[in-house]
Order: structure tokens, then sequence, then C-alpha cells
């Protein structure tokens, strides 16, 4: 971790000119933006098989209307069906595991009083006047919500806020897209198909709310960490409005 740590440190320096005391959090969102392109492949990827998941949503409705009542036959023709088309049902999730290993290392360092065996340097970086190893907490016990600190928890919330919606709007208007393909309605349309794939139905109803639990993450994770989230969570939306048109 003190290699990861040095090199913050030094991204952070080449910053410093444009950037002053939010190099830090500056060198953090090049860092999270750094990360997004190693997988955007996957997530184009992934784009490719929610497309190729929706080519199948007309087989899959023939075959609830054959399988409507046996459940578990319908489950495993579904599952059939994708493995026969090579198709997986789960293929989106790939792009964010591979992200978790970056966020925990950055969650660690910032998190950390000491990086090998010595004060932890990077504990004393800003975004503005917030400590990038502060949390919302400790912002509120700084001049309150609407102090210096507290004003940038106010910023990052009204972004993840704005990102939230734009990113409902969009899961919703795909699930609906994908409804009209399977001969369904609405949001249980949506899920219709999805729900013959074991899990996939929970996961298909919460969806479209996943964006807006980044409110809370900000909220308690280290500020370094939080904004990795913000950063990332932007980026996302941004590139399924892409990917996904």
């Amino acid at each position: 971790m003190s290699v990861f740590a040095s090199l913050v440190e030094q991204l952070a320096d080449l910053l410093q000119p444009l950037f002053g005391l939010s190099a830090a959090a500056a060198a953090i969102v090049l860092f999270t933006a750094f990360v997004r392109l190693l997988v955007h492949p996957l997530s184009r990827a992934a784009a490719r098989g929610q497309r190729a998941r929706a080519e199948l949503q007309p087989k899959i409705a023939e075959l609830r209307r054959r399988y409507g009542r046996n459940p578990e036959r319908l489950q495993r023709a579904v599952l059939e069906l994708h493995t026969q088309e090579k198709v997986s049902p789960l293929s989106g999730i790939l792009p964010s595991l591979l992200q978790l290993p970056a966020f925990f290392l950055l969650y660690h360092l910032f998190s950390s009083d000491t990086i090998g065996g010595r004060p932890n340097g990077l504990l004393g970086h800003e975004l503005f006047t917030a400590p990038l190893g502060g949390r919302w907490a400790d912002a509120l016990g700084d001049g309150g919500p609407f102090g210096g600190p507290g004003l940038v928890y106010v910023g990052l919330f009204a972004v993840v806020a704005a990102v939230a919606f734009f990113s409902y709007r969009l899961t919703r208007r795909t699930m609906a897209a994908n409804s009209a393909l399977s001969g369904g309605s609405g949001a249980s349309g949506a899920g219709g198909a999805a729900d013959q794939v074991p899990g996939m139905g929970a996961v298909t109803k919460v969806m479209p709310f996943m964006s807006f639990f980044t409110l809370i993450t900000v909220a308690v994770l280290p500020l370094a960490a939080a904004l990795y989230m913000v950063t990332s969570t932007t980026w996302s939306v941004v590139e399924r409005a892409v990917l996904y048109r």
C-alpha cells in the first residue's frame, strides 16, 4: 500500500500548481478515471450482452407461455437458452466487481493513520476545506452542515442526487424497452423474464434505485473514498447513456 500512497502523493505534487490544497482530491478523480478506462472494454462487452439479452426477450416470452405453470422447468429453460446463445445474465456485474480492489485500496489508504510505519501524510490533504480522511459526521462537528467542510458535502450530495435521478430515468427507460420486447408492460413486465433467472427478479426491482444508495456511502465513507464513488458513479451513468443509446 505504501507504493500506492507514493503514487498518489507524486500525482498530487504534479497537480498542485493547478489545484493547490485540493491536488490530492484531483489525483483521486484522475485515478478513478484511469480505473474506469481500464474496465471500459468490459463495460462495452456488458453493453453488447445487454443488447443480446434484449434480443432474447421474445424467445423468453415464448418459454413463459409454454412453461408458465411450471416455474422450475421455466427457470431451467431460460438458463439453457442463455447458455445456448452464449449470453450471461450477469455479465453487466463484472465491471463493478473488478473495481472493488481499487476502491478498497483507496478506502484503506485514507483510513490508516500510518503507512509503512510512518505517519500518513495523505490525511493532511483536503478537498477545499474538508479533509480527505474525514467523514460527514466530522464535517457536521466542524461548523455544521453549512460550515466550510459541510458545504463540500452539500455539493457532493447535490451531484450524487442529480446523477442518481438521471440514472433512475435511464434504467427505467432500458427496462421499459426490454419489457416491450418481451410483451410485458411497466416495471413488472420489465422484470418478468428476469424473474425466471434465479435471483435476478429481486435485482431487477431494486436496480432503478441503486444509484441513490451512493448518497449513503458518501455520508459514511472517508471523503477520499466518497470522491471515488461519486466520480465512478458519474462515469457509469455517462457511459451507460452512450453505450445503451
